[in-house]
């Protein structure tokens, strides 16, 4: 009884659209098929019924029937995949993060009743997975509403090192930079260029916790329906769909205050109705024809060469401040010695006098 409770709790967000019935029997015959951890089902039509809705009581064991989907088609697994360590083995271990990680508890999906109960089992939940992924929290969040901590930390590790997650968050966040100049090349580009608009002030939030800081839980389930079958490229795409598709409401605004407003607050807030039309029209966007022209590459790639050779500036100034300080530190420990030297040389003297 707890446990269905528990479920309940978790669910209680609002669908952008109610799966359809006979959809959600399609998904019902996958999941019931016999030895399905063996068969490799056919790619279009889980794409179609993904694309057609996930029924919202099914969702976590949807999500990680297309994990293990990706798996028996790629049996090789990523070179990057870390250590398999047990889970029960981690949630021994401490981490130097634990004091932000509980302040950040409270920042996410706080709008929610089994995440932002103070100290609840979503808290707990969230605290014993994000001890080594501190920026994660938003992504853990969704996933620990769907299914147990402990195949929320599986589908994580899945998310982050198959499905190509992790490059959002590597320490240079090269790839995100990468996006966001992508992102630029959008028709809009021109619009928000002349008002100084860059997709930072706007699309980073987007990027690194894939949406679901800003709009509503029910987009961000049908976000992740969409990234365990089709991988990282989905944020991009849905970026581009979102602006795309709102571009007659964007381009009126003309100054920086009112266009980041309406991106940032407006536009995650338009309705469900809208929502499912962006979700549908991701999944028709070509990747390939996103991609940037030759002029906009060179000046993008002009653009980050200049950036390299500032921070290369900025580390050869740093690294001339520490030698400049080591040197000093070493000056300084010399005139301690002296003074020491001084003091024993004068509090002999003392005793000597004292005689």
């Amino acid at each position: 009884e707890n446990d269905l409770l528990n479920k309940c709790l978790k669910l209680d967000y609002e669908e952008i659209i109610p799966c359809l019935k006979e959809i959600t029997t399609v998904w019902e015959k996958m999941l019931s098929t016999p030895r399905r951890s063996k068969i490799k089902f056919d790619m279009e039509k889980m794409h179609s019924a993904v694309g057609q809705g996930v029924p919202c009581h099914h969702r976590g064991e949807i999500w990680k029937f297309l994990a293990k989907q990706f798996h028996l088609k790629r049996p090789f697994p990523s070179k990057q995949q870390p250590k398999d360590v047990p889970y029960k083995e981690l949630l021994k271990q401490l981490t130097s993060q634990q004091h932000a990680i509980l302040i950040d508890h409270g920042q996410t999906f706080p709008t929610h009743l089994y995440i932002s109960a103070q100290l609840g089992a979503g808290q707990l939940s969230l605290y014993n997975i994000l001890k080594p992924h501190l920026d994660l929290s938003f992504v853990v969040g969704i996933l620990l509403l769907h299914m147990s901590e402990e195949e929320a930390f599986k589908m994580l590790k899945f998310l982050m090192f198959d499905m190509g997650l992790r490059k959002q968050y590597l320490p240079d966040m090269i790839i995100l930079q990468i996006q966001m100049y992508q992102l630029s090349c959008h028709d809009l580009y021109d619009h928000l260029e002349e008002h100084k608009i860059g997709p930072s002030l706007y699309a980073e939030p987007w990027f690194l916790t894939v949406f679901a800081s800003q709009f509503p839980l029910g987009f961000v389930a049908r976000f992740f329906d969409m990234i365990f079958l089709q991988g990282s490229e989905v944020i991009f795409k849905v970026a581009l769909s979102l602006l795309g598709s709102h571009k007659p409401l964007i381009m009126p605004h003309e100054n920086l205050e009112t266009i980041v407003d309406f991106i940032k607050n407006t536009l995650p807030n338009l309705g469900l109705v809208q929502m499912e039309k962006t979700i549908k029209q991701v999944f028709k966007i070509d990747i390939d024809k996103q991609k940037p022209t030759a002029a906009y590459a060179n000046r993008t790639l002009t653009s980050l060469s200049n950036c390299r050779w500032q921070m290369v500036g900025y580390i050869q100034s740093f690294e001339a401040t520490v030698e400049k300080l080591l040197i000093n530190e070493s000056k300084l420990k010399q005139a301690m010695l002296a003074l020491e030297l001084e003091r024993s040389a004068l509090l002999q003297m003392v005793e000597k006098l004292q005689r």
